[in-house]
């Protein structure tokens, strides 16, 4: 199987003000509209185009200051949030008051641990515990408030809870505002593999309020990165070049080039959830990196590495093993190298990783199909991507035992 996708035809200046924003062309699959920025006002929108299930994404600074827009997509008088004990202290109390403006929401709340190694059935428990316990019926709204972590959770959740109630996303890293939180994969971790008991479940919104990144660590600022960099790879060349040109404005959490560089990134994803809801071919591509990623994960325990630095590695070696394919200019997998090292992500494997370990987790990698492993690789110039099990096992091998500390 081998699937084939180009880089957009968005042009970068299509995001660089409202103005421009109006005017642009967009792939009928995505709107994204512009708005004035004021304290609870999105500065620019962009629609997941799903039909009846289409939902916005609303992304600006300062929008949790007020309630008209969160509540107005939590259809029912009761609420739960799910939030992690890291975000709690600084978030939790804000969203609570802007659910419960105007006294005809009740709102629960559930707290849960920090990190991926967390991200399990025994801990997802204690949010159908929760709504069991407040006895919190079909109508109600799960919102997710926290990272990746928390919104696979709570979206999984919500698929679950009485066969489905509504969902709401909250991101509060880079890695959930330009990934994890559009296009509605939801699901828990096992001990076998990353994401393997799960949903495809889509929100009601996601409301990405940038200044919440002003409280996240250096490490995880990073780590999201990996994603933002994987669209410009994958189908979006225009906007890997501006990367390269703003690397240090984005490292530097510059407010507008922050702004930019997540709709950017959620117009792409949104563009391919809109074609391939269910990863069916065309959504697969947004995994590149991800199965040699999710293997370092999975290799040296949850919660060791965040997913972006194992998205960082498994990126490398997706575009090493392009260019040894002959598939590639070797300028790609340089440029990939040289970029995700500015974002002070790691691009070496960790030295517990064996041929062995990759070997084996990758076998059960959800892509595989037919007993074949598939991966997505890059071709041509920049920006074009394939999804396919039609490449010489002997090049993987090949690539797997270079970057295996010896």
């Amino acid at each position: 199987m081998q699937t084939s996708l180009r880089s957009s035809a968005l042009g970068l200046k299509s995001v660089s003000s409202p103005k421009a924003l109006r005017s642009v062309k967009v792939p009928r699959a995505v709107r994204v509209m512009a708005s004035s920025v004021s304290t609870a006002s999105p500065a620019a929108t962009v629609e997941v185009e799903l039909g009846d299930r289409t939902y916005p994404i609303y992304i600006g600074s300062g929008l949790l200051a007020g309630g008209d827009l969160l509540r107005k997509h939590v259809p029912g008088n009761t609420a739960l949030v799910v939030t992690n004990e890291t975000v709690a202290p600084l978030y939790l109390d804000r969203v609570v008051a802007a659910l419960s403006e105007g006294g005809e929401i009740r709102v629960e709340t559930v707290v849960l641990p920090d990190g991926e190694e967390h991200k399990n059935v025994d801990v997802l428990m204690k949010v159908f515990d929760k709504a069991l316990d407040a006895r919190l019926d079909r109508q109600t709204t799960f919102v997710a408030l926290g990272g990746g972590v928390i919104g696979d959770m709570t979206g999984f959740a919500a698929a679950s809870y009485q066969r489905g109630v509504h969902f709401v996303q909250i991101p509060t890293t880079v890695m959930a505002m330009v990934d994890s939180s559009v296009g509605g994969k939801t699901g828990v971790n096992h001990p076998a593999g990353k994401n393997m008991i799960g949903a495809f479940y889509q929100p009601r919104c996601v409301l990405v309020d940038t200044d919440t990144l002003s409280t996240l660590p250096d490490r995880e600022y990073a780590s999201g990165m990996a994603e933002v960099v994987k669209y410009g790879l994958i189908r979006d060349a225009d906007f890997f070049e501006w990367q390269e040109r703003n690397v240090d404005a984005l490292m530097a959490r510059d407010g507008d080039v922050v702004v930019r560089a997540i709709e950017r990134s959620c117009v792409n994803k949104a563009e391919v959830v809109a074609l391939d809801e269910k990863e069916g071919g065309v959504r697969a591509t947004l995994n590149l990196g991800h199965t040699f990623g999710h293997a370092i994960e999975t290799g040296i325990g949850y919660g060791e590495w965040l997913h972006g630095e194992a998205v960082s590695v498994g990126m490398v070696m997706a575009a090493d093993m392009s260019e040894r394919l002959g598939w590639t200019d070797e300028s790609v997998a340089r440029r990939t190298l040289d970029l995700l090292k500015k974002f002070n992500l790691p691009t070496d494997v960790p030295e517990c990783m064996t041929v062995e370990t990759f070997e084996k987790l990758m076998a059960v990698d959800k892509k595989a199909a037919n007993g074949k492993l598939r991966l997505i690789l890059l071709k041509g110039d920049l920006g074009g991507c394939v999804f396919t099990a039609d490449f010489d096992a002997r090049v993987l091998a090949e690539t797997l035992d270079a970057y295996v500390r010896k």
